[in-house]
């Protein structure tokens, strides 16, 4: 049986070992008690030299005694006596810092978080890989909230080009641009994503007057006529998000997305303008293009773009999400121009009206005939095909591809929603590919080279 002094023992060893850990490497704490440590030394040595002038100067009295003993005279060995003094000293400090730390952070902090980790995980993420993440709906989303793990440098890039839903509705009335694909990401790069995520997606009711609209793109809507531009509404609701990164869109010109669409049952090629109205067709897309075309890119995102360790583009709707970006000309020369590693991440899914019958290397042919070819470093495309899939979607598979493109396949499903990538995974094998390239592996065995 352990007894209470033991246990007592323990916990104050226990409690030592977690004080240390302030000290580990790249929390950026300790040179900042080294400051402190100097600044408390210079301190200690000039109460040194007044007690000394005290001690010889002033007459005998009661106070001589008390300094002997606060002295450590009775203590023989002097470098015992400094270290001891030194000891003494560092634990205070230490405690004093903690003690701090906790009552300045203690707003800041989750519950059940402890600041040590917190802070840790901070300077982690902080001096995580500058990611750009070319995109749009559930895919971008959901890679996201897996990036966010590693990097607190992460720059979402959205279309404009939604003309359906709350998003068109408000495109039309207001005269704004569309808000719905930038609060999604905007909800996933929040720190507390999960009651973001619950307030920003909340849609009123048709009954309550607000015509179905979600909250995020009210709000978005009311802080773009506050501070007179979509831009520095979308920077505010990152700001009042703590949101971790930046979310911007390709360009802030007013377009749309046009496709040119065969439908076989009536034997015509047609022209379809509107997001919404291409995959409503049900008929095959040979091509699409903006309007007005060429427009000019959102100078923040080009800057991302060529500040980038890694650039990713996809997953997403392959023409109305992720070649809606790449029709910006200037966006496509920037990935072009930019040293990042660049990576295209293939949908695990077709997607009806869209990409019905697309493999993996349909996916990319039609990148390159909008885009241009060799866009890409990489391609990673997932090579688990269980599950369920809805009426009317295949899974996209890895088969022949070009062979200018390395191709990464891995297992990269969510279990329950077998279509769509699951964002640990994705964010996971991304981060593994990237640290190959530019420093040793935390994890090996995650996949399979084709």
């Amino acid at each position: 049986m352990v007894s209470k002094r033991t246990r007592n023992f323990r916990r104050l060893l226990q409690s030592a070992i977690l004080k240390l850990r302030w000290l580990l490497p790249g929390i950026g704490v300790k040179r900042w008690v080294l400051v402190i440590l100097i600044g408390t030394t210079i301190l200690g040595l000039g109460l040194t030299v007044f007690l000394l002038d005290v001690y010889h100067t002033v007459p005998e009295g009661w106070w001589i005694p008390f300094i002997k003993v606060v002295a450590l005279q009775f203590v023989t060995n002097r470098v015992l006596r400094a270290l001891i003094f030194g000891l003494i000293g560092i634990a205070l400090i230490i405690v004093g810092i903690i003690g701090l730390n906790r009552a300045l952070l203690r707003p800041f902090l989750r519950p059940g978080k402890d600041v040590i980790d917190t802070v840790a995980e901070y300077r982690r993420k902080d001096k995580g890989p500058r990611i750009v993440v070319i995109g749009g709906g559930t895919g971008l989303t959901s890679i996201l909230r897996g990036l966010k793990a590693y990097s607190r440098n992460i720059t979402a890039v959205v279309t404009v080009a939604d003309d359906g839903g709350s998003s068109g509705e408000i495109r039309k009335t207001v005269g704004i641009l569309p808000p719905g694909d930038l609060r999604n990401c905007l909800a996933a790069l929040s720190d507390d994503e999960e009651m973001i995520t619950q307030i920003f997606q909340y849609r009123f009711a048709e009954s309550a007057g607000l015509g179905g609209h979600s909250l995020g793109n009210l709000l978005i809507t009311a802080l773009t006529e506050i501070t007179g531009s979509f831009e520095s509404a979308i920077a505010e609701s990152a700001r009042v998000l703590s949101v971790q990164g930046n979310v911007f869109p390709s360009t802030l010109k007013n377009i749309n997305l046009v496709a040119e669409v065969e439908l076989p049952e009536r034997k015509v090629t047609i022209n379809v303008k509107g997001e919404s109205e291409i995959s409503k067709m049900g008929g095959k897309v040979h091509r699409v293009w903006l309007d007005p075309a060429n427009p000019a890119a959102f100078p923040p995102t080009i800057q991302a773009i060529l500040n980038a360790d890694l650039i990713l583009v996809g997953p997403g709707s392959l023409y109305t999400s992720l070649i809606a970006n790449l029709l910006v000309p200037d966006l496509v020369d920037a990935i072009r121009a930019s040293r990042a590693y660049k990576f295209y991440i293939c949908n695990i899914a077709t997607q009806r009206g869209e990409t019905d019958g697309y493999n993996c290397e349909d996916h990319i042919r039609t990148i390159e005939r909008h885009a241009g070819s060799r866009l890409f470093d990489m391609v990673v495309a997932n090579n688990r095909y269980d599950g369920n899939m809805p009426n009317g979607v295949d899974w996209v598979k890895v088969e022949e591809v070009d062979k200018h493109y390395q191709v990464y396949a891995a297992d990269l499903i969510d279990k329950e929603n077998p279509w769509r990538h699951n964002s640990a995974k994705v964010a996971k094998t991304i981060i593994d590919l990237y640290m190959e390239r530019t420093g040793p592996l935390n994890t090996r065995d995650i996949g399979s080279t084709i």
